[in-house]
């Protein structure tokens, strides 16, 4: 069965994302949240996409953009499934979710940052068709 895939869009929705992100994003408080996301969604079009017709079970944090660089582009920001979820096939579908998305939204591309620490969601990234392009670099400023 293939599992519905719904974008949050009210208070309630994004707040019910907070408990699966927070495991891949465990400093965002739950107070936080939705203000967060609000604020995300203004300044950079951040979505959340989610699974979960009993309870949210995987979400996705993306946004589309545009490069000079490289054209219009869909952007993953997060990709989580709960703990007890995973292995079942629900970041896949949510994945391929976001391709089709992508498709829709005339992307040329799909794109994502990943730690370099996050050894297992290479390999997912790598089984999904995705192919290590670039070193992303950061200096902290705080």
């Amino acid at each position: 069965m293939t599992p519905t895939i719904r974008i949050a869009d009210t208070d309630e929705e994004i707040q019910a994302c907070h408990e699966v992100m927070a495991q891949l994003r465990p400093h965002l408080a739950s107070s936080d949240f939705v203000p967060v996301v609000r604020r995300l969604q203004t300044l950079t079009g951040l979505q959340l996409a989610y699974i979960g017709d009993d309870g949210v079970k995987a979400v996705a944090g993306f946004r589309i953009s545009e490069w000079l660089a490289s054209g219009r582009y869909l952007e993953i920001e997060d990709l989580v499934t709960t703990a007890d979820e995973r292995s079942r096939g629900l970041g896949s579908a949510l994945f391929d979710w976001l391709v089709g998305h992508a498709r829709v939204r005339d992307c040329d591309h799909l794109r994502l940052v990943s730690s370099v620490k996050r050894l297992d969601a290479h390999r997912f990234y790598g089984r999904k068709g995705m192919d290590l392009l670039a070193y992303y670099f950061h200096m902290s400023l705080k």
